[in-house]
């Protein structure tokens, strides 16, 4: 059973659909993990139905507020984020009293928390943030990272990264033959610019390298992680972000425009284009998971819906339960 440590304070919508999110998620997979609920107490219980009484709530009424610096969050040791991450680092004896950690809160405190309270896997030198992009391909997806973590890289935390997502994806997402890609501006040898030219005389003699890809990839289903630097990584998971927005937008705008044989026609397509939304929506990914840490802690968007709490929960109880750190560290110790 995998004890999961939820930040219920930070969140941009309170306590409310993080206790709803992990209702829905334990109603699906009671029998795999077992909450403990970090943040205010009389909320927590004010949220959460008297069959749930049962579990563990770390009591505090102070978290990391989104307008804060993530270096306030080493000095907060009542915050809720703080205390999660706690209950996650190992003891002098290496044990936890959790396995895993999720958190809608401040995003940056969260990473400089687990980074510097619970450390690095050894050998590793910046931890990344990964997510999961929709494919054209079905049933398949883009496993992307770093996405925002690391502003600035350096050639080798790229193909740490490579490492990270190639295990990420083998031990969770059960993909086997894994291909890895490196984001560039053409899928040349000689394209991209210092820092990606770098990284692919890096990654060239990996088995699983399969050299540069464009943007257009991450799409298409050619390539099951592609690796990049957190500021690039960023810009596409906001522009993707956007990109999906807008058309949602443009499509019910143009819907409306043309008149009753245009919405009949939108009527008749709605099963389709319901999975559509599902599947650019970010709440069914739930959040980002850090990789390169010597644990599992799941970053969520600050807006999180309970659909996406109870993804990132069970992005959480999968992680926790996989051998992805044991696989960095072995793939980065053969180095």
């Amino acid at each position: 059973m995998v004890k999961i440590a939820i930040d219920v304070m930070g969140g941009d919508y309170g306590v409310a659909p993080i206790i709803e999110g992990f209702i829905d998620a334990y109603e699906q997979r009671a029998d795999e993990f077992e909450p403990v609920f970090v943040g205010d107490e009389d909320l927590i219980k004010s949220h959460l139905p008297s069959k749930y009484a049962k579990f563990r709530i770390v009591h505090t009424k102070e978290f990391i507020a989104m307008d804060s610096s993530a270096t306030d969050a080493l000095k907060k040791k009542e915050s809720s984020i703080y205390k999660a991450i706690a209950l996650h680092k190992e003891n002098k004896d290496g044990n936890r009293e959790v396995d895993g950690v999720i958190s809608a809160g401040h995003s940056g405190a969260t990473m400089s928390l687990a980074t510097l309270r619970i450390g690095r896997i050894k050998g590793v030198k910046r931890p990344a943030l990964v997510s999961l992009f929709p494919s054209t391909k079905e049933g398949a997806t883009t496993l992307v990272l770093d996405l925002g973590a690391n502003v600035d890289c350096k050639s080798e935390h790229l193909y740490q990264f490579a490492f990270f997502g190639k295990a990420y994806a083998q031990d969770v997402l059960k993909i086997k033959d894994i291909k890895v890609g490196l984001l560039s501006n053409g899928e040349e040898d000689s394209k991209g610019n210092e820092l990606s030219k770098e990284a692919f005389g890096l990654l060239k003699n990996e088995d699983f390298f399969i050299g540069n890809v464009e943007g257009g990839d991450i799409y298409n289903g050619s390539v099951d992680v592609i690796v990049c630097d957190g500021f690039t990584g960023n810009l596409v998971l906001k522009a993707s972000e956007g990109a999906a927005k807008a058309i949602g937008i443009i499509l019910k705008r143009e819907i409306y425009r043309n008149g009753l044989f245009a919405k009949i026609g939108a009527l008749l397509m709605k099963p389709a284009l319901n999975t559509l939304k599902k599947t650019v929506d970010y709440a069914e990914r739930g959040g980002a998971p850090l990789l390169g840490i010597n644990g599992c802690v799941i970053i969520s968007h600050g807006k999180s819906n309970a659909n996406a709490i109870k993804n990132a929960i069970f992005q959480a109880v999968d992680f926790a339960s996989s051998n992805t750190n044991n696989d960095i560290l072995e793939g980065l110790g053969k180095k």
